[in-house]
């Protein structure tokens, strides 16, 4: 039984104890301005659902703003919006997946060989050409667009072609050359895993190929996750891309299809925010899940130069 008659021990003070007027006005400051950011996110989303849930004969743009939904609650817009066929969404959401699928097998491949050869063997003119590849980040994206274009457009890369989308080949395969910011990421991350695995491992009689395979690569999923990550964000995401080399609008992905839904007369605004708000599910799903590993693979990098 406990003693009651036993001296209390001097002990921390509670949590509530701890707190003044300014720390309680320093806290009410921020979590203020906490939730003023949040409505001013929250609050254009609120819009695009109440007005995806209006009927087609219920104006979207009224005075005052309608922030949340109120009245009207037609959900079948959602469905229509997916399956209709004169702009069928869920169509070009399958195009979209289908690059960004191509693309994330191509970056985690390409950019994955490429770190390992800078960041565990040991060759002749190796800082050189690593700092060449980092140089061509400085190239702003718009130098390049009209060597590149004028390229894949020669070799016949450019719209369809026997009903095949040739347009999607300058839009996947750059992918599996790399890219110059994963190749620096995953290096980094590289070299902060111990090269006695990979000693340990040619004693054993391992290759490159083995050791790249059954030890660098499982040691390095929070970094390709977050190659998979970006890549996926950017080309779910890319609107210029596709404009210049699809011709077919049954080959167009999700941000073309809205765009040009938007610039033809009489838009169905419940529709075309319906679409938005379901293209806006993958990439919010994607980091609901990976965050933490997300998070964790980005912080690690760097750790040792």
């Amino acid at each position: 039984m406990t003693d009651l008659s036993a001296p209390m021990r001097p002990g921390r003070p509670g949590r509530f104890a701890r707190l003044t007027p300014r720390r309680v006005a320093h806290a009410a400051f921020v979590y203020a301005c906490l939730l003023a950011l949040a409505a001013f996110i929250i609050l254009p989303l609120g819009w695009m659902l109440t007005a995806a849930l209006k009927p087609a004969n219920v104006p979207v743009f009224t005075f005052p703003a309608e922030w949340f939904p109120t009245e009207y609650f037609n959900f079948g817009t959602f469905v229509e919006a997916l399956t209709q066929p004169r702009e069928p969404y869920g169509r070009y959401a399958l195009n979209s997946l289908l690059l960004a699928s191509i693309n994330i097998v191509g970056a985690v491949f390409s950019n994955s060989l490429i770190a390992y050869a800078f960041a565990r063997l040991q060759f002749r003119g190796k800082n050189v050409l690593f700092a060449a590849v980092l140089a061509t980040m400085l190239l702003p994206a718009p130098v390049l667009l009209i060597p590149q274009f004028l390229l894949f457009f020669n070799i016949g890369w450019y719209g369809t072609v026997d009903g095949f989308p040739a347009g999607y080949l300058p839009l996947t395969v750059p992918a599996f050359a790399g890219n110059a910011f994963f190749i620096f990421l995953l290096r980094q991350y590289m070299r902060t895993i111990p090269k006695e695995l990979d000693e340990a491992a040619r004693i054993d009689g391992a290759g490159h190929w083995t050791i790249y395979t059954r030890i660098i690569l499982p040691l390095s999923v929070p970094a390709l996750l977050v190659v998979a990550v970006f890549t996926f964000l950017g080309v779910w995401n890319d609107f210029f891309g596709p404009l210049l080399y699809l011709d077919d609008p049954q080959w167009f992905t999700v941000p073309l299809a809205l765009a040009r839904e938007v610039t033809t007369v009489g838009t169905e605004w419940n529709i075309v925010m319906a679409a938005t708000l379901v293209a806006m599910l993958p990439p919010l799903l994607i980091y609901a899940f990976t965050q933490n590993k997300l998070m964790g693979g980005i912080a690690s990098v760097g750790i040792r130069g």
